[in-house]
């Protein structure tokens, strides 16, 4: 494991560098990842080095890298962003980009070391998602982790040819402290 911030049973997060530049621009750019994270414009490596410069630079975000522990492969990133800490919440964000990658619990064991990291060392109340009403899968994870869905922007999205709710999700800390098994 290189440079390891929170660890897991099969993924380790760690900060996010710009020798990630090419993988994120290589999913960003997919046209099967695209429409998950909401991106319609292209990005090519500068507009991604910006992201992790600013990334780096924020006390207001925490931008990590997913790394498969068995193999030392990066195959994702999340965050937690807007982090306010007078109202104690945050917005959530995950990618899993490596397609090979999907449906293996790597998702879901990354949303949890992120929400276990925004209760119980930042001390936060609530964490939110959103996400789009087509993105069945990543609802299904959200939901495993314990999010509850808490309303509908209604039609916001527009993907191939029809528009689709934004759904927001959250958690309450005294929910992921009553859903906790540790």
């Amino acid at each position: 494991m290189k440079n390891a911030f929170l660890i897991g049973e099969s993924v380790y997060l760690r900060p996010v560098d710009m020798g990630d530049c090419d993988r994120f621009t290589n999913w960003f750019n997919d046209a099967s990842v695209r429409p998950g994270v909401g991106r319609t414009h292209p990005i090519d490596r500068f507009g991604e080095e910006e992201f992790i410069r600013n990334a780096h630079k924020s006390t207001r975000s925490v931008v990590l890298s997913i790394v498969e522990k068995s193999t030392d492969i990066h195959i994702g990133s999340t965050g937690l962003h807007g982090i306010d800490q007078t109202h104690r919440s945050c917005i959530f964000g995950i990618t899993v980009g490596d397609k090979s990658k999907w449906g293996k619990g790597y998702g879901t064991e990354a949303t949890q070391l992120m929400v276990n990291y925004a209760f119980g060392t930042l001390n936060l109340n609530r964490v939110q998602l959103h996400v789009f009403s087509f993105n069945d899968r990543a609802k299904s994870v959200y939901e495993r982790v314990g999010f509850n869905e808490e309303g509908r922007l209604r039609q916001a999205q527009y993907h191939e040819g029809a528009y689709h709710h934004d759904i927001v999700m959250g958690i309450l800390r005294d929910e992921w402290e009553t859903g906790r098994t540790e």
